[in-house]
């Protein structure tokens, strides 16, 4: 549960919950309904979502996107305002999201433009999508200077994670997820971390145990961050730990090039390194987060980006204020800081470190 006063929600993990029409009933607000997903995940579960819907008597419009974080654009975004407009949708008509984090993204930020507001829930169907873009409401579409830059604050009604859609996740986008997954054994939760070393073999092999393990302590993590800091003002920054390195990586080489989750790992690299740097971690700890995230082939260092053309993208990160970059760093394992005082040279140092220019 993402606990938001009036607007709080449950997040819904498990086997087989895909189909549950009992499970999406108390959000359907009217007996109408538009599932958003993309040509990926479309032949795989739509119709698993939408013919219960459809056999309880709901009016089910179907809106299949492009697959690619490149689609995550406005005339992506216009496509979903076309069928809801066609089909004379209301503002209490529920959007569904079916898919992994453009989807999600892009459909949420089309319920909360769409006639100022209107419900939507989220049906995740990767992992980086379950344990983290699907909760807290964080809804955008990208632009050509940087990622996630037009958005809005937008709760769902609902997260249903079915971790059978897992089984057809390629290897990659698996990977790709489990950079969310070790963030927060980093940042707030070191024994999960260490639950994490001992578990990721299994995670890699998907067994189920092991992955609705991973899956509900990370939303429950997401969670209490969320209930405490919503627009995030404060604590909620530190979910974006190599995010301000990551968000530069994926623009900078082109939207799709990088999965998120691999720019995140590097990027989480290159803040490490700084906060070895301040002193804050020592080398085992550096050799400890490593580690981790060759184990579960990602990605330490970054592309060989310009250093110059790194700290301009950065530049455009939402966490800057005052003209100020402000970093997310690791003060110890299991706990993080945002910290605006890191100085240009320590940057630049841990930029070249950390990728491909080392």
């Amino acid at each position: 549960m993402v606990a938001l006063g009036n607007r709080s929600y449950p997040i819904q993990v498990g086997r087989s919950v895909l189909g549950r029409y009992e499970l999406l009933e108390p959000f359907l607000r009217q007996p109408k309904a538009v599932i958003v997903t993309n040509a990926t995940v479309a032949p795989l579960y739509l119709q698993r979502l939408a013919k219960p819907l459809r056999d309880a008597g709901t009016d089910v419009a179907e809106v299949v996107l492009p697959d690619g974080e490149q689609y995550k654009d406005w005339p992506t975004l216009n496509s979903i305002f076309d069928v809801l407009l066609e089909r004379r949708c209301e503002r209490s008509t529920t959007l569904i999201a079916l898919g992994g984090g453009v989807v999600g993204d892009i459909t949420g930020f089309a319920a909360a433009c769409f006639q100022r507001g209107m419900p939507f829930i989220q049906v995740p169907t990767t992992l980086l999508a379950q344990v983290d873009s699907s909760v807290g409401g964080k809804t955008a579409i990208n632009h050509p200077l940087g990622k996630n830059m037009i958005g809005a604050f937008h709760q769902p009604q609902l997260v249903l994670a079915d971790t059978d859609t897992l089984t057809t996740l390629p290897d990659r986008e698996l990977r790709a997820g489990l950079a969310e997954v070790i963030k927060y054994g980093l940042i707030r939760d070191l024994p999960f971390l260490e639950w994490l070393e001992l578990k990721l073999d299994d995670l890699l092999s998907r067994d189920p145990t092991a992955l609705a393990e991973a899956i509900c302590r990370s939303c429950r993590n997401k969670a209490e961050v969320v209930a405490a800091d919503e627009r995030e003002s404060g604590e909620r920054a530190l979910l974006n730990l190599g995010h301000t390195f990551g968000h530069a990586i994926e623009t900078g080489m082109g939207y799709g090039q990088w999965l998120h989750g691999e720019a995140v790992a590097s990027g989480t690299m290159m803040a490490a390194q700084i906060s070895w740097q301040l002193g804050w971690l020592s080398e085992k700890d550096i050799e400890r987060i490593e580690r981790l995230f060759r184990r579960a082939r990602l990605p330490v260092c970054g592309p060989a980006l310009d250093v110059g053309r790194y700290l301009e993208l950065m530049q455009n990160d939402k966490k800057v204020r005052d003209g100020k970059l402000r970093l997310v760093l690791l003060k110890r394992l299991g706990e993080a800081v945002v910290s605006d005082e890191v100085e240009l040279v320590d940057i630049r140092r841990a930029i070249l470190a950390r990728s491909a220019h080392a």
